[in-house]
Parts: structure tokens; C-alpha cells; sequence
């Protein structure tokens, strides 16, 4: 049986927003818990806001994120980046300009020095991307 290492994000209280952006980004079917569909919140404030959201598409990429309760500490700076990788250039440079809409690009996707297309950016929720396109990876 394999193991798999999905990427989780966590927001205050715009995941719903965040997570719809990431399937229009990358397509896939998105499906969404809120505090309320578990009965886990008795605040009425928080009762819409998204315990777990899950995006798999079509490709295999499989994403999660959810709100973070007010009660609970949101971490306000990370040092992991969400990296796509792969050989199809049409498609990762579709994956960049939507991800970048909105965003601040850090380095342009553009021609990298190990032989691949490459980019670094943060999306408007400030999520860091890196994207990384060819030569065949091992």
C-alpha cells in the first residue's frame, strides 16, 4: 500500500475562497466540511467556515486546507512551498499564470540554469508556489 504526503493549508477564514481558486486553478473535484456539517463549533461565527477542504484532480495532485478556528493560533509564516513538477509546458504555464493572477511573483517562470522552465511566486492568499517545468526528474 503507498503512502502519500498531501499538502494542508491552513487560513483564518477564507479557505472556502482559497480552495475554490485552487480548482479553478488546477480543475479536479473539490469537497468541502464546514465547522457545522461535524456539529464542532458552538459558535455561530464560525459554524460556516471550512473544517477540511479536500481538491483531487484528474493528474493525481490532491490538495486539503481548512480555517483555522479563532480560538486557535494561525500561523503566520511557513517555510514550505507547494511545488508542481512535471514535463507538459502548456499545462504548467497555464498552472502559473492563474496562479500568479493577484499574486506576487518572486522569480518569473522562465529558463533556469539546471535546464527546466522555473518559477517561484506567492498567491493571493499568500501561499508559496514553486514551479518547475522539464528536464525528466528521477
Amino acid at each position: 500500500m503507498a503512502t502519500y504526503l498531501n499538502p494542508y493549508l491552513s487560513f483564518r477564514d477564507n479557505a472556502r475562497e482559497a480552495m475554490e481558486f485552487y480548482q479553478s486553478v488546477f480543475g479536479g473535484e473539490l469537497v468541502l466540511s464546514t465547522f457545522g456539517d461535524f456539529h464542532a463549533s458552538d459558535d455561530p461565527a464560525e459554524v460556516d467556515k471550512i473544517m477540511h477542504g479536500q481538491l483531487e484532480t484528474p493528474g493525481g495532485l490532491v490538495l486539503m486546507g481548512a480555517d483555522t478556528p479563532a480560538s486557535m493560533e494561525l500561523a503566520t509564516q511557513t517555510s514550505i512551498s507547494v511545488s508542481v513538477s512535471g514535463q507538459d509546458l502548456a499545462e504548467l504555464q497555464g498552472y502559473w499564470d492563474k496562479l500568479a493572477e493577484g499574486g506576487t511573483v518572486l522569480q518569473p517562470f522562465a529558463d533556469a540554469p539546471w535546464g527546466a522552465r522555473f518559477g517561484m511566486l506567492n498567491d493571493k492568499f499568500g501561499t508559496p508556489w514553486l514551479v518547475n517545468c522539464g528536464p525528466e526528474m528521477s
